[in-house]
């Protein structure tokens, strides 16, 4: 397996968990309820999970690159913001 990929799985995933637990925070503030927020967890973690190993396996450089470096701005910018 090429370094790259795996270097931007890993920026990939540590974004993702950050925006996961964000997006569950926001979920949580908005209805109060777990079950909205263990669905809204599992969906996030599937999701995570699926493009992390599409990264790690067939995307092409640029389409994983783009992928991992907008994940990681959009939880930059949700950071700072709030």
């Amino acid at each position: 397996m090429e370094t790259w990929r795996i270097l931007a799985a890993s920026l990939l995933g540590v974004a993702g968990v950050l925006a996961v637990l964000m997006i569950m925070a926001r979920a949580r503030e908005k209805t109060g309820r777990w079950q909205t927020v263990a669905v809204t967890g599992l969906v996030g973690v599937t999701a995570l999970a699926l493009t992390c190993i599409l990264t790690l396996t067939v995307l092409s450089p640029a389409a994983s690159w783009w992928l991992a470096g907008g994940v990681a701005v959009v939880v930059a910018v949700l950071a700072m913001a709030s």
